[in-house]
């Protein structure tokens, strides 16, 4: 690990050129007598000798306080091999859970801090089919999209894993602590470059988002405004030759600018979990776990169900669409509601999930 400290903390040496003097030099590369034959200044050379010493004592504290943390280096067996062949990858990499599922097939899931009712309905119905399939969903622990993904995630019996943008002793968002140990307790994993100790900084975050998409095969994006950290993910994705999905919606949602921008610049449309799965060949779709169809189950009042859709609808243009009188079709949303055929958001009514 000391070599690798060495080189992150000498001025001027980022993760590409790192690792190029690791490929030219050899593993003991810092021993080499061509190091001074590698273009680097002398204070270059002084820094790799001394700047790093200081944090390799709490570093190795950190890693001793329980059996389940890591430091990886990029030349370490466990080190994941997806995510080793983006350029640049991390030189460092700080886990705590389980090694044995980060070189597992990961489907990132990224999307807005604030998604609408739909976009949380759609992460929670799509996520379950990619875990039947054999899917690790890999996000970034944000509230919104993020951790709806890590919920339903476990809530079907998968593994997820996390990448922070702040150090593991600073966990980020702080309320979703209790999300982090349980997806841990579950056979995943929190991982990050940062140091142990840092706390979550702006310029953290883009850096995060290139190893959700390095780590994973593809990207799926569920909501995204047209400036978003959901879109640099997809960015990096499309750098690294990663597949991008995204799931279209209204134009008037601007929670659906940023998804319907991606597809028109090539990402799959994404209507159901299939259209990711037949993309990535390390899915079968013989994995997937058939259910059987349901019996249909007659629509009461059609007409009426059928001006209520996934985004909010209000009260009155539910009205004017059926043509019948305003009250009469309040007391047939609460009879719907009743029976759990709509759900009552801020805005109106929309279609409820029916499982």
């Amino acid at each position: 690990m000391l070599p690798w400290l060495a080189l992150q903390h000498t001025r001027g040496i980022g993760p590409v050129r790192a690792i190029q003097l690791r490929t030219r030099l050899g593993s003991q590369w810092y021993r080499s007598a061509q190091l001074d034959d590698c273009g680097l200044s002398a204070a270059q050379l002084e820094q790799l000798q001394t700047a790093h010493v200081p944090l390799l004592e709490p570093l190795l504290e950190w890693q001793s306080q329980a059996s389940n943390r890591h430091i990886l280096t990029w030349d370490a067996p466990d080190y994941p091999e997806q995510l080793k062949a983006v350029p640049g990858a991390p030189l460092l990499l700080f886990v705590e859970g389980a090694l044995s599922a980060l070189p597992r097939s990961q489907i990132a899931v990224v999307g807005s801090r604030h998604p609408s009712y739909v976009g949380r309905e759609n992460t929670k119905n799509l996520i379950p089919p990619l875990v039947d399939a054999g899917a690790v969903i890999t996000s970034g622990l944000a509230i919104g999209v993020d951790g709806f993904s890590h919920r339903a995630a476990l809530d079907s019996g998968g593994i997820t894993l996390a990448v922070l943008g702040s150090g593991l002793s600073r966990c980020y968002p702080k309320r979703h602590q209790a999300l982090a140990a349980e997806l841990v307790s579950q056979g995943g994993a929190l991982i990050s470059e940062c140091y142990p100790w840092e706390g979550p900084l702006a310029h953290h975050f883009p850096r995060r988002n290139r190893i959700i998409s390095g780590l994973s095969l593809g990207v799926l994006v569920v909501e995204a405004a047209e400036r978003s950290g959901s879109l640099i993910t997809a960015r990096y994705a499309m750098e690294q030759g990663r597949e991008v999905f995204a799931i279209p919606g209204a134009r008037q949602n601007p929670q659906a600018c940023g998804c319907n921008r991606l597809i028109q610049q090539g990402a799959k449309l994404v209507s159901d979990a299939n259209d990711i799965l037949e993309e990535l060949v390390a899915f079968s779709v013989a994995a997937i776990k058939v259910r059987p169809p349901e019996q249909e189950e007659l629509l009461p009042y059609p007409e009426l169900l059928d001006n209520v859709g996934l985004e909010a609808t209000a009260v009155d243009l539910i009205a004017s669409r059926c043509q019948q009188p305003v009250q009469e079709v309040v007391t047939r949303l609460v009879e719907l509601e009743l029976a759990g055929w709509v759900e009552s958001v801020p805005g109106g009514y929309v279609r409820a999930r029916r499982d």
